[in-house]
């Protein structure tokens, strides 16, 4: 690629040049994607692939428009928003129609938010805000999350051509090349990018596999390689095996990586490198090269219906799931899946993405292409909100955990009543996944920017100050402490970080150096303020098969506050299942035996903290497992209230009605 000069005459652009084994490439990243989602349930890395090659074409492309001018920037979206929004509006469409009779109720409204944010490409910072596990459960995800990547992509169309657009001023204004000047930006946005993408990985490894900025070196990249390209001058023999080092690359990167633990830090290289090493091989011209099956009629096809592949994919391999009452699809199903898919996608490709590319309608217009993103946009909006209207309709109810037929633990006490066996239960299932307690009366602390101290007002000085600090389980606690902290006076505050349980270490996601900043600058506030007793949890991981344990970075923490003379209230933690215990009873029936698993596969009879003989003397254990798994079951519902929210979390409404029970103990434990 010749280099021009922008300050004298400038040379003529280089002509762009048809290269059909992207296609193939494309193809074979999609493929990638949905086998290792359907059977193998991993990631790939093909998503990244897929971030190279945007970077290598809307570089090639907006390098070539500054050649010969300003980049034209709003045309230059109106076309991105013609190519994305049919095709991703008619599955969101589908999506919504489908998640109305599909999805159970109580995975409604995360889902209407989910479609919102995915129509408007903010999906990843959605998940992210949400801290969404990308590698839970298929059959418990997100039917829309894998739209993260595409958000991430429209970012990266809205801003990479501003970007270019002003590396071209640049270079016109100050009479340098382009090429190199470009080079350089790209250089240091590679570098900067993939050192944040590192470090953030390290430190929170969820957080940075939505963050768009981790990604961009893998844009930059691309971005690099498109000028460069021209350049790089190999044997076709050395091209032959560089082209199949990097097809072999990508098939094994998700098999030999555990990428659900370690991307995309530096470890994404892998994938990325082995695409760039197969856009450097090119054409080579060789019966032998991987370029001639890249550049086969079938995978150039796959190739064109890649994107709509990728999109449905996956809301048909979870609605398959939900509807079958299933954790995995075996090979049978994944036919059908696969099958599905590709059926789907072969429409959406003829009837919907060529037909709009090449429409007349608003082609002749100023502003056009965005005249038929509006008409894609709209009615997801409306279908979102349609969706949204029902679910409030079913919602509505009159019933409150503590009246005579919804008593919840209550119920378990003696001489209680049990209520109407024929009564609503409570909360509702659609508004069930959102029943999580909180505070919202925050303050930032100055000792660690995620660090809020969210106190509960008080009239005039509390008679008592105590603080929760922990991950949610912890926090759900509030729900039974608050009411009788209005009515004692007492004043809660809320020092809380999710999947970050208080300890000396990171227990949940090892070496989350965040999570131990967070836990240390809590500590200290916690001395500062000293108060009248600390509550959190003093177990971890109750799960199938007896794994509770009582991890020493717990002991750690309660000792300093012990030193601070601050007692500490650790309450045993509840059982964690692989299926939520509301969609099973909603799938089963009130009642069903399958839904009430054995309690001793959960707990053992003794807490594994009485076997400990290191615990500091300022700390009180309470345990209310006998009002979460009572008799020898954990049900799914008591006293006519769900006592779990998901597969883990304990409902902020049974835990409402478990009040009175807690209060007492805190009382009798602190001797108040």
């Amino acid at each position: 690629m010749a280099t021009a000069s922008i300050s004298a005459r400038p040379d003529v652009a280089p002509k762009s040049r048809y290269r059909p084994e992207l296609q193939g490439l494309r193809a074979l990243a999609s493929g990638l994607v949905v086998v290792y989602h359907v059977w193998l349930g991993r990631i790939s890395g093909g998503v990244d692939v897929f971030f190279l090659i945007s970077g290598f074409l809307i570089t090639g492309q907006l390098y070539r428009a500054g050649l010969r001018g300003p980049i034209a920037v709003r045309p230059f979206w109106g076309r991105v928003v013609r190519r994305l929004l049919p095709a991703a509006a008619t599955v969101l469409l589908v999506t919504v129609a489908a998640g109305m009779v599909v999805l159970p109720e109580q995975r409604w409204l995360q889902a209407i938010r989910e479609v919102v944010a995915s129509a408007l490409f903010v999906e990843n910072w959605r998940l992210a805000a949400d801290s969404v596990d990308y590698f839970a459960q298929h059959d418990a995800a997100s039917v829309v999350q894998h739209f993260w990547s595409l958000s991430v992509q429209g970012q990266f169309y809205l801003v990479w051509p501003l970007l270019v657009g002003v590396v071209v001023l640049a270079a016109r204004q100050t009479g340098q090349e382009l090429r190199p000047l470009l080079a350089i930006t790209l250089l240091a946005l590679f570098a900067a990018s993939l050192l944040y993408s590192v470090e953030l990985t390290a430190a929170n490894q969820p957080l940075a596999y939505f963050d768009s900025l981790t990604r961009v070196w893998e844009f930059a990249l691309g971005g690099l390689l498109a000028l460069g390209i021209d350049e790089i001058r190999l044997s076709r023999a050395v091209r032959v095996a560089l082209g199949w080092i990097g097809v072999v690359g990508l098939v094994s990167c998700g098999l030999a990586l555990d990428v659900g633990s370690q991307f995309p830090g530096y470890v994404a290289l892998w994938p990325i490198l082995s695409a760039a090493a197969v856009l450097v091989a090119g054409a080579t011209g060789s019966r032998l090269g991987v370029d001639r099956a890249l550049s086969s009629r079938p995978l150039r096809y796959l190739g064109d219906l890649s994107f709509a592949l990728y999109l449905w994919h996956w809301p048909v391999l979870i609605f398959y799931l939900v509807g079958r009452d299933r954790a995995e699809v075996g090979w049978r199903g994944g036919l059908v899946i696969i099958g599905a898919s590709l059926v789907l996608a072969a429409l959406t490709y003829h009837l919907v993405e060529k037909p709009t590319r090449t429409a007349k309608l608003g082609a002749r217009v100023l502003r056009g292409d965005y005249r038929v993103g509006a008409l894609a946009l709209v009615p997801v909006l409306l279908a979102a909100g349609t969706w949204h209207i029902v679910s409030t309709n079913t919602a509505e109810q009159v019933a409150v955990v503590g009246d005579d037929d919804h008593p919840g633990a209550m119920a378990l006490e003696a001489g209680a009543g049990a209520g109407d066996d024929d009564a609503e239960l409570i909360p509702s299932l659609v508004t069930l996944h959102e029943d999580f307690a909180g505070i919202d009366d925050c303050t930032p602390s100055a000792l660690n920017d995620e660090l809020k101290l969210c106190a509960t007002p008080t009239a005039g000085p509390p008679t008592r100050r105590i603080v929760i600090v922990g991950d949610s389980h912890a926090e759900q606690y509030i729900a039974a402490l608050r009411p009788i902290a209005e009515q004692r006076n007492w004043q809660l505050v809320a020092m809380l970080k999710g999947a970050c349980p208080f300890s000396a270490v990171s227990d949940t996601v090892p070496g989350d150096r965040r999570c131990i900043a967070f836990n240390a600058a809590a500590t200290q506030e916690i001395v500062r303020m000293h108060p009248d007793a600390v509550f959190t949890v003093g177990t971890l991981n109750v799960r199938r098969g007896l794994s509770e344990h009582t991890p020493q970075g717990f002991v750690d923490r309660w000792r300093s506050l012990d030193e601070a003379g601050i007692p500490v209230l650790a309450v045993r933690d509840n059982p964690r299942y692989d299926y939520a215990p509301a969609e099973c009873l909603q799938r089963s029936g009130r009642g069903a035996p399958g839904c009430a698993p054995p309690r001793e596969e959960f707990l053992a009879p003794q807490a594994p903290y009485t076997a400990l003989r290191d615990v500091p003397p300022n700390v009180h254990f309470l345990d209310f497992s006998d009002h979460i798994c009572p008799g020898t079951t954990c049900p799914p519902e008591i006293g006519n209230v769900f006592v779990y929210l998901d597969d883990n979390h304990l409902s902020a409404t049974y835990l409402t009605s478990m009040s009175p029970i807690v209060g007492r103990a805190v009382v009798t434990a602190m001797g108040w």
